[in-house]
């Protein structure tokens, strides 16, 4: 999968959220994302999954199966917890069955008869794992997945994360809470200043930094920054 010269931003005349970001997910890769609120994780996190799409460059070779956990997951449906993950079930054409095992796995078989509206921040967290899990993901979007879990599902959920990465699905994980810091292999990106640094250990692989300067310091600076060893642009 591959981002091209990506940019976005959610509005004709609004700040650019990302800006000719340039990435490649290989099929089973585990990616942590990392960045600030507000940075752009969670558009960048939607892009990928293709609930919205760029103003600028593109997104190709998506695999045809993405499982999405939004950061909030909505609970203003009309649906218990079962009746939920098994309409969820059907439209991805797997059997309903998926779903028990999984609220199982996850400790959350409990909530199976309960309204979504009922359910606590970290119950909803569940809920939304599992239907992202029902059919096996070729991508896997989890945005905070580990925010308000318990510790048993925090414990359970980088298992679920390898088993899909050992089965050639590519899955990408918002995490304030660095929880995959030291996961085995795993990418680490950096959502900043409109774009996405690769970073690989303490050294970073590719980077875009905006530096804004006067018209008369333009030439020093950028001089500096040749020197350095960094590739320049200037934009107006």
């Amino acid at each position: 999968m591959r981002l091209s010269s990506v940019s976005f931003r959610y509005s004709r005349r609004g700040p650019w959220v990302l800006r000719d970001v340039g990435l490649v997910l290989e099929a089973g890769s585990v990616v942590e994302v990392t960045g600030r609120n507000g940075a752009g994780k969670s558009t960048l996190l939607r892009l990928l999954a293709g609930i919205v799409r760029p103003c600028r460059g593109s997104v190709t070779a998506r695999p045809p199966i993405v499982g999405y956990a939004p950061e909030v997951f909505p609970v203003d449906q009309p649906f218990t917890v079962a009746a939920y993950l098994a309409h969820m079930a059907r439209a991805r054409r797997v059997s309903p069955a998926s779903g028990t095992a999984l609220a199982e796995r996850l400790g959350a078989s409990h909530l199976l008869d309960r309204p979504l509206g009922d359910l606590s921040k970290g119950s909803a967290q569940k809920v939304g794992l599992i239907q992202s899990l029902l059919a096996p993901p070729g991508l896997l979007i989890l945005d905070e997945p580990f925010a308000g879990l318990d510790e048993q599902t925090r414990a359970e959920l980088p298992e679920i994360i390898g088993e899909v990465a050992s089965g050639g699905g590519t899955v990408v994980v918002s995490d304030h809470q660095n929880q995959l810091r030291s996961f085995p292999g795993a990418e680490h990106w950096l959502v900043a200043d409109a774009s996405v640094t690769v970073l690989d250990g303490e050294r970073v692989r590719r980077a875009v930094i905006e530096v804004i300067v006067g018209v008369e310091e333009a030439d020093e600076v950028e001089q500096k920054l040749r020197a350095d060893g960094y590739l320049t642009r200037r934009t107006a």
